[in-house]
């Protein structure tokens, strides 16, 4: 590998309290996730009743979390230990593309979940073909295969080189290209994989809320139970009978804070990382202040770790198949309960006469399995690197 050398003055390593600080941290939320996501996969794979469209795009998004946890976290510990490069011009390719890859597979699994969310609650009827099992098996194998094709590009944009200092020579894992070269990438990634997905999401739970509040529930079911099945039914979205009402009124609630939950967490968890590299774009010398770059990666991974902790924290089935896996729960998977809450099922229900086991399984009811997270986060993830352009890495502490 070509080494290109700069020189800039005399290298001083990391102070003890930032290395204990950011090693601790990273192990702990990496640690924590990557067994979290690895949990979700497994409770998903083997048990039954929990194969349903909507687990498939959340194991699809565990698979790509666990990849940004493992390559660009764990880098990170050994940056900060070792203050430079450590896995070699192989290590430098394979890691950078497992970033890219893992954070865009996300952000697209995450896109898709999305608009399955909104056809299965604003058109059910749709729904029931639409929103199968092999369908989403098929969606999230072509998302897998487009942004494995996609990051390809970073095998070959990806270089390691030497950085000479006074009193030490430094190994970087960097880009090959220059700023100006760079930059229209960065921003292509930044649209397509976070600026649009933000924007989606907001609008189709927007919409999503809007259907959830503008479908009032009758105050005296037996009084108005008939008239609100009749217009509903018209408007092919649900159907509630009087004894479900105050139930289905509870699970509106939490579909609106589960969307809140979505949107707030994706746009936090990604804003620090983000504003600073589009600051630094126009920014003569980039700020890379050292514990902030370390605030904005820990953004980064709890974003990719803090999903099944939602899970666990908010669905029934998901806690008790948790349990199981644990074995620290009853040792027979209770039954799954029969929801009276179906928001999207019911008309579907009472049109067909039988249903497969790839028949449409992804009603919006009182117990969620829905991601709260990453909304994704998404988007593209810089290389694990201390890099000698403008935008940091996520993967280690450098700077210039």
């Amino acid at each position: 590998v070509e080494s290109r050398n700069h020189t800039l003055g005399v290298w001083t390593d990391f102070t003890l309290e930032y290395k204990v600080v950011s090693v601790f941290l990273v192990s702990l939320i990496c640690g924590v996730g990557i067994v979290g996501n690895m949990m979700v996969i497994l409770v998903v794979l083997t048990t039954k009743h929990m194969r349903t469209p909507t687990n498939c795009y959340l194991v699809s998004l565990a698979a790509a979390d666990l990849m940004v946890l493992t390559a660009a976290g764990l880098p990170n510990i050994t940056d900060a230990l070792c203050g430079q490069w450590v896995f070699g011009y192989a290590g430098c390719l394979g890691i950078t593309y497992l970033q890219y890859l893992g954070i865009n597979a996300s952000s697209c699994s995450i896109t898709a979940f999305t608009v399955e969310r909104y056809i299965a609650i604003c058109h059910p009827i749709k729904a029931q073909f639409l929103c199968t099992l092999s369908r989403a098996k098929r969606i999230i194998l072509l998302v897998w295969t487009l942004t494995s094709a996609y990051c390809v590009m970073w095998l070959f944009l990806s270089d390691t080189e030497t950085v000479a200092y006074d009193n030490a020579e430094l190994l970087r894992c960097a880009y090959k290209v220059s700023r100006s070269q760079y930059l229209p990438i960065y921003f292509t990634d930044f649209t397509v994989f976070y600026a649009l997905p933000l924007v989606l999401a907001t609008v189709l739970y927007g919409l999503i809320a809007r259907i959830l509040f503008l479908n009032p529930l009758p105050s005296d079911p037996k009084r108005s139970t008939k008239k609100w099945r009749k217009e509903t039914s018209r408007s092919g979205r649900m159907m509630c009978a009087g004894s479900s009402c105050s139930t289905t009124a509870a699970s509106r609630r939490q579909v609106t804070k589960m969307l809140a939950v979505v949107v707030i967490l994706f746009a936090l968890l990604w804003m620090p990382y983000r504003t600073l590299v589009v600051v630094n774009s126009f920014l003569d010398k980039a700020y890379l202040d050292t514990w902030f770059l370390l605030f904005c990666r820990l953004c980064i991974y709890l974003n990719s770790a803090i999903n099944p902790i939602i899970y666990n924290a908010m669905s029934q089935k998901f806690r008790t198949a948790f349990k199981k896996l644990c074995h620290c729960g009853p040792q027979r998977m209770e039954k799954p309960a029969s929801y009276s809450v179906a928001l999207t099922y019911s008309v579907i229900k009472e049109m067909s006469n039988g249903e497969s086991h790839d028949h449409f399984a992804t009603e919006m009811e009182d117990e969620l399995n829905t991601p709260t997270t990453k909304f994704l986060p998404a988007s593209v993830l810089p290389s694990a690197k201390k890099m000698s352009l403008d935008e940091p890495s996520l993967s280690g502490p450098g700077g210039k």
